[in-house]
């Protein structure tokens, strides 16, 4: 008799793959379905004996990514079978000359590019990013690998419950500092936004749990609201199209949080919590004109905020989205969003590249996506950085606001807000980014660092003379700009080669040091060097002397190891030392738990620091990241520098849990808005030193017609104690605003 567990597994499996079948929408002819079947069986029969963390079968995992790469993005037979057996590489005795004898070079490719890097350690800091751009390596072959790695980081996403803490900070870190954005990027947009969600599920579940409180408590007054709002714009439409739909979407709880962070507002403050999607059925001949008829007709019925209206039809943003975006006044004073598009753009906003690419070949169909994954296909091949610094530059592009400038010809040019004309020259041609002087703007001259702005038309001007300097890496913001200064500057810094690497040579004589490939490594790191090039360049040129290099490599013998101790303004070290205070200012100290996940046995968990970018207190959720010879650093789980760190150096995560003792206070910042008033100052320093008894660090105030701006800085013990007064600061008639800063000196 068979176990009944196994058979209800068994039975369950089936299942899944029925539902896969079903879902598939593409082209299913009968070698199709037989080719998926036959990658099914080997998948699960490689996988026979193997057990995810929650316990389920492993099968169950392909299965789900071959699901989300069918159903939610749209891929067809090529990528199912990829999907299916994207582990099976990697964990079983399947080779990819197997996979590709079987299913051919396309279903190879796509595996080979989402198996990990064997030779790379898993401890390495680097792992991930090697992994990653190797992926995005693939972009230059086939695009569908990166389509069923969304895939496949979705379904682990969405059963990230079973792992410990540490490994849902690291991997909902990587997920929004490069996952997400590269869906937005793709097109992607459902898929974006559930990955952003389940990343701030798990990197911030007590802020998460109460904005998704706050949003299903206003649910059913919004879904009233919104049947009201749209009675007369159904009228109207009605009169003159026969397929359209409306629809009620509610903004996720991250875009929500964002909004909050980045205006500085409460949750109460946010009015765009939901749109309404206004989606027409036309042909592809008349959908523009159709959908701005129907921006016609709504705002004849409502009043536009005309700053809020953008047309991202006649200029489609480069991942291929395409809509008009615009805000009207309901009849109930509040400002409401609307989205207009047609049935097929609301196919791309969905599912993007996938959906774009079965559109493409129509005349009037966009083709800025096929031009950015050009661009990124050369950028790929021409760069040899290492992957961090890559990933970094790579990523900046991926999810910043988007402008356009026009060439003199009138040609469109997609570029990242803060776009300079030095950006503009390179992504037009290498030769004339790197003689560029200036550009004439809009008929004005313009230098290299000025800021474009969206419908600027430039001619970029140059010299044969000019050549790339270090400074120009200040005045450019994309990946591509900054891949051609390097490739530029290293091309010159090659003939310092022999000069800087015989002065080294000779640096390591007099040290006593093996000239070895280490500790070139060691230098390298220390001064933050892309590689072996910049070192001899810098060497040759005395700007890393033999002072430098003894620092590095004989720390012992020099300054830095008593400087490491002291360079970080909240630390408490092994040893103490000695620090002058200023007058009256308390000594400022962390406590934490001991770490909780094993590790070095000679770990001192009372080396840490309070990181500067976030300024934690008790009360804040926080972690802490390991380095060698430096103290943890402890940040807020929702720092931006933390989500970065945590998402490239994933092994270097650890527990860190506040232990509050008395009398130990931590520094806060405060900024408050406020009507002037005579007394004012006073009625606010004796809430905080007396009614609170907190110390002041630093208060600045600036008064401009009858308005007062106050940014201040003081000890607490905690959050809670800080929430206490920022409550009661709101309750005071003068104040109109007080936001907690993070970032403050």
């Amino acid at each position: 008799m068979k176990n009944p567990d196994r058979e209800q597994e068994r039975l369950d499996i089936i299942r899944r793959y029925r539902r896969l079948i079903e879902i598939w929408n593409t082209r299913k002819e009968t070698l199709d379905r037989w080719m998926v079947r036959k990658a099914f069986r080997i998948a699960a029969d490689s996988h026979k004996d193997m057990r995810r963390k929650t316990g389920e079968p492993f099968i169950i995992h392909p299965l789900e990514v071959a699901t989300i790469a069918a159903g939610e993005i749209g891929l067809g037979r090529t990528s199912i079978i990829a999907a299916l057996l994207h582990d099976t590489v990697e964990d079983t005795d399947l080779r990819i000359s197997d996979v590709q004898g079987m299913f051919g070079n396309e279903v190879a490719r796509i595996i080979d590019g989402l198996t990990k890097i064997d030779e790379i350690s898993d401890t390495s800091s680097t792992a991930q990013a090697e992994t990653l751009k190797k992926i995005l390596y693939t972009l230059s072959e086939d695009v569908r690998v990166i389509l069923v790695k969304l895939a496949d980081r979705l379904h682990n996403m969405r059963t990230l419950d079973v792992m410990p803490r540490e490994k849902q900070l690291k991997i909902a870190s990587e997920t929004l500092y490069i996952y997400a954005p590269l869906a937005y990027r793709l097109g992607l947009f459902a898929i974006k936004s559930e990955l952003e969600e389940l990343s701030f599920k798990y990197s911030q579940p007590q802020i998460y749990r109460d904005i998704r409180e706050r949003l299903t408590a206003q649910k059913t007054q919004h879904i009233e609201f919104f049947n009201e709002f749209i009675k007369p714009v159904n009228k109207e439409l009605k009169k003159q199209y026969p397929d359209f739909a409306i629809k009620y979407n509610e903004k996720t709880t991250f875009s929500i949080w964002q909004k909050m962070r980045t205006n500085e507002i409460p949750f109460e403050e946010v009015y765009d919590s939901y749109s309404v999607d206004v989606i027409l059925d036309t042909g592809p001949e008349k959908e523009r004109l159709a959908c701005w008829a129907a921006y016609s007709m709504i705002t004849s019925i409502y009043k536009p905020n005309n700053k809020r209206l953008h047309d991202w039809i006649s200029t489609p943003k480069a991942n291929g989205y395409e809509a008009i975006h615009t805000t009207v006044m309901g009849n109930q004073g509040n400002w409401v969003d609307v989205h207009i598009r047609s049935k097929r753009m609301d196919e791309i906003a969905e599912r993007g590249y996938a959906a774009y690419w079965k559109y493409k070949n129509q005349d009037n169909v966009d083709a800025g996506l096929d031009e950015w994954l050009n661009k990124t296909k050369e950028l790929l091949t021409e760069s040899d950085e290492e992957a961090i610094a890559f990933i970094n530059d790579f990523k900046k592009n991926l999810f910043s606001e988007e402008i356009v400038v026009f060439t003199p010809k009138g040609e469109m040019i997609n570029l990242p807000s803060s776009a300079t004309v030095l950006d503009f020259a390179y992504s037009i041609h290498t030769d004339l980014g790197n003689h560029c002087i200036g550009a004439n703007v809009n008929h004005r001259l313009l230098p290299v660092d000025a800021v474009l702005k969206s419908g600027d038309q430039a001619e970029v001007i140059t010299s044969r003379i000019q050549q790339p300097n270090e400074d120009w890496f200040k005045y450019v913001v994309t990946a591509r700009a900054k891949s051609r200064i390097k490739n530029a500057l290293r091309n010159e810094r090659k003939s310092y080669r022999t000069a800087g690497q015989e002065k080294l040579e000779g640096y390591f004589k007099q040290l006593k040091l093996d000239n070895s490939r280490p500790n070139i490594n060691k230098l390298i790191n220390a001064n933050k060097l892309s590689g072996l090039v910049d070192l001899y360049y810098y060497i040759a040129n005395d700007k890393i002397g033999i002072k430098t290099v003894k620092e590095i490599l004989q720390p012992q013998d020099s300054l830095v190891s008593w400087m490491r101790n002291i360079r970080f303004p909240f630390v408490r070290p092994k040893t103490p030392v000695n620090i002058d205070k200023k007058p009256n200012e308390k000594e400022i100290e962390t406590e934490i738990l001991t770490k909780e996940n094993g590790g070095d046995d000679d770990f001192n968990p009372l080396e840490y620091s309070v990181s500067k970018c976030c300024n934690p207190i008790p009360g804040d959720n926080v972690i802490g990241l390991i380095f060698p010879n430096e103290p943890i650093q402890i940040h807020k789980t929702a720092c931006n520098v933390a989500i970065r760190l945590m998402s490239q150096y994933g092994k270097n995560i650890i527990k860190a849990k506040w232990k509050q003792k008395e009398d130990i206070t931590f520094l806060a910042g405060l900024k408050i808005k406020a009507t002037d008033k005579v007394g004012f100052i006073k009625q606010i320093t004796e809430m905080i030193a007396i009614d609170f008894k907190m110390n002041i660090r630093s208060f600045n105030l600036e008064s401009t017609e009858g308005l007062i701006d106050l940014s201040l800085t003081l000890y607490v013990s905690s959050t809670e104690k800080l929430n206490q007064l920022i409550q009661k600061m709101k309750k005071t008639k003068e104040i109109i605003k007080v936001t907690r800063l993070d970032n403050f000196s």
